[in-house]
């Protein structure tokens, strides 16, 4: 069985709302999410989904908009240490909702009553509940209290609650098996903080990413927020520069600041690539060559010794060659395994001196040939089938060049008695 491995590329760091955003892009429906967040025993608040881009990199943007006491755009706020939405330095992924956050001074032990309180399923509570720990337990020790009575502003606002519980709930849908990370972009300068200036990471943010990965200066502005980096902490497998897989479907998230990169988190699923070189049906050689010089009572033999070899196809184009030579052009499409056999094929039984090799993906129906009986005799039948699927069936030729001779009948009188009676 193929495994699910989640990947993300934190070239642009990650926060909360690019992690829902990017997730939901990847294939989470955005009903289910919303469904499931009504379990929630919170209100005040609506989350919009709208198509952007930056820098040309189109994807999705979730923007979590509260709906209490509207104030102007860009507002401080004194809370502590980077919040995900609106905040007062304006990081690579703020909100900037134009709405008031719910500032209560909710502390941890709270917010687990919040969460007990509802009807998510209990993988997605415990989930939530670790990737607040820690963000609890990296502001405990920063201010020195114990996690339960670290009173802060950053997991009590209701955008970083809903952030958290959109990421648990999102994980808990895709399910995969395995997940890695690159290593995260932090970005630079300074963020301004409740306590003054602080240089960037912000120190929750440092605290939670102990033992991760990391690089700075790519923007000169936080990248990764407490909450995007509690996440990445919790639900990462591995952490790694270098990526040996298969990528089959990517997604973006769409920040909000424009930046000299572009502000987005890239997700993607892939498999191992040795499941992808395994794969032996989907990869193929193509080796070709150029004749001008040959008998042509040759290439009759030659392409039977190629089929016998096991090819997938053998085929002769006629071209014109440099000062107006009429030749013929040589294709053979092969398994990976018989490269060398074919290449020795060309050398010792045409008159080329070399051939040109190429790699390439094939993809073809799944097969299975029947014998059916008809009013003509028994005749083989080959049904393409995709997922299970029957796409299409065709006669047999043989069979029918088979039958039209012991029946002394034409052919195309033969395909059309046995194409109405057997398919």
């Amino acid at each position: 069985m193929s495994q699910k491995v989640l990947y993300f590329d934190c070239f642009s760091g990650i926060s909360g709302d690019m992690t829902l955003s990017a997730l939901v892009n990847l294939g989470v429906p955005r009903e289910y999410l919303l469904s499931e967040l009504k379990k929630l025993p919170l209100d005040g608040y609506r989350i919009e989904f709208k198509d952007d881009q930056k820098k040309g990199i189109w994807g999705l943007r979730a923007d979590v908009i509260l709906e209490e006491e509207p104030h102007s755009h860009g507002q401080d706020h004194d809370h502590e240490y980077s919040h995900d939405h609106g905040h007062s330095h304006d990081h690579g992924h703020s909100h900037d909702h134009g709405h008031s956050h719910d500032h209560e001074h909710r502390n941890f032990a709270a917010i687990k009553t919040l969460f007990q309180e509802s009807s998510l399923s209990k993988e997605v509570i415990d989930l939530a509940m670790r990737i607040f720990a820690r963000v609890a337990e990296a502001e405990g020790k920063i201010h020195n209290k114990p996690a339960d009575q670290v009173h802060f502003h950053e997991v009590g606002a209701v955008d970083s609650i809903v952030d958290i519980a959109a990421a648990a709930i999102c994980m808990d849908y895709l399910k995969p098996d395995a997940v890695y990370c690159s290593p995260v972009e932090l970005g630079g300068g300074f963020v301004k903080c409740a306590h003054g200036m602080m240089p960037v990471p912000a120190p929750a943010t440092l605290e939670i990413l102990k033992g991760i990965p990391v690089k700075t200066g790519a923007v000169p502005f936080e990248t990764t927020t407490p909450t995007g980096a509690a996440i990445l902490a919790e639900v990462v497998d591995t952490f790694t520069a270098s990526l040996t897989m298969a990528p089959e479907k990517t997604a973006y998230g769409i920040g909000h600041r424009d930046t000299d990169i572009p502000n987005v988190l890239r997700v993607f699923w892939c498999k191992p690539a040795e499941e992808a070189l395994e794969d032996k049906s989907l990869e193929a050689v193509l080796v070709d060559c150029n004749i001008d010089d040959m008998n042509p009572e040759l290439y009759s033999p030659l392409l039977d010794k190629l089929f016998e070899c096991g090819v997938y196809d053998a085929y002769l184009t006629p071209i014109i060659m440099k000062k107006g030579r009429p030749a013929v052009k040589l294709s053979i499409l092969a398994p990976l395994e018989k490269e060398e056999e074919i290449g020795k094929l060309i050398l010792t039984e045409t008159s080329s001196f070399g051939f040109r090799t190429s790699y390439v993906r094939k993809q073809n129906l799944d097969r299975k040939i029947e014998t059916r009986e008809s009013s003509l005799g028994p005749v083989r039948v080959k049904s393409l089938y995709s997922k299970d699927e029957k796409i299409k069936s065709k006669l047999e030729f043989e069979d029918c060049l088979r039958i039209s001779q012991e029946k002394d009948m034409t052919l195309p009188d033969v395909y059309r008695i046995l194409g109405g009676e057997v398919l």
